[in-house]
């Protein structure tokens, strides 16, 4: 995984600790619309923490500025492309999409401002999200001729169910933090200036975990969700067993037992 902050063109990184870094999508002036480079820079990034995330425990994924999280796809970009060059383009957000969405090493997704198109797609592929009281969500890509196609109509459905995931796409209309709060999309609706704080305040609680933990209950909790209860069931036991000849499971138990924090290594 590349270690150079400036590796990509359009994501800003900071490490925080060891263990957590913040991700940004950069492009304040463009309100961070998602374009072709940082459709690589995405994937690329998330790629590359799926072969080797060395001692990364947890990712808060947000914008650049206090405007916008992502306005959704560059349409000036756009503008004039031909249906070859469309079809290409969107070949690379498929693969940032599955990136995203694939990626071991929970996301936390931090939205500081507008969420639109596929804005709100990369938000959808986070583990969970918090956002800022003046964030705002939409699926507009019905009123463009187009649908969602970064994962939306899976995505929103499974966090906010069928029949409002309907009206929201097929309408285009925005919402609210609060009501992407009250439906289930976001999990804590924040003041902005205690948004990212806050997130962090959450990644380091899961960075203090046990890695593989961690990694295994996400990977039990995605997969399992597409299966019958049985074989959820199945898939999370030999979630489990995996832990069972771990460092880290032995250092646990005797950490409690010594009434001291768990020093764990990930092994």
């Amino acid at each position: 995984m590349s270690s150079d902050p400036s590796a990509f063109e359009t994501l800003s990184l900071q490490p925080v600790d060891e263990h957590v870094t913040i991700v940004r999508l950069n492009r304040p002036n463009a309100s961070n619309a998602l374009n072709t480079q940082m459709g690589r820079d995405l994937m690329r990034y998330f790629e590359e923490v799926a072969l080797d995330s060395r001692s990364l425990r947890c990712i808060v994924l947000t914008g650049a500025g206090d405007k916008a999280f992502c306005a959704g796809g560059d349409l000036k970009e756009r503008r004039g492309m031909t249906d070859e060059a469309w079809t290409r383009q969107h070949v690379i957000f498929e693969r940032m999409v599955r990136a995203l969405i694939d990626c071991p090493v929970p996301i936390i997704g931090a939205v500081n401002g507008a969420a639109y198109g596929g804005g709100c797609e990369i938000a959808g592929c986070c583990d969970f999200l918090y956002a800022a009281e003046s964030a705002r969500f939409a699926l507009t890509e019905v009123t463009l001729g187009i649908m969602p196609g970064g994962g939306g109509t899976q995505t929103l459905p499974r966090a906010v169910g069928e029949r409002r995931a309907k009206e929201l796409i097929l309408t285009g209309k925005p919402f609210t933090s609060a009501e992407a709060r009250d439906w289930g999309f976001v999990n804590e609706v924040f003041p902005l200036s205690e948004l990212l704080p806050s997130a962090l305040a959450t990644a380091s609680r899961i960075a203090r975990n046990a890695p593989i933990s961690v990694r295994q209950a996400k990977l039990s909790i995605h997969r399992g969700l597409q299966l019958s209860l049985r074989d959820g069931l199945a898939l999370e036991i030999e979630a489990y067993n995996r832990m069972v000849p771990t460092e880290d499971r032995r250092e646990g138990v005797l950490a409690f037992n010594e009434k001291r924090p768990p020093n764990f290594k990930g092994r």
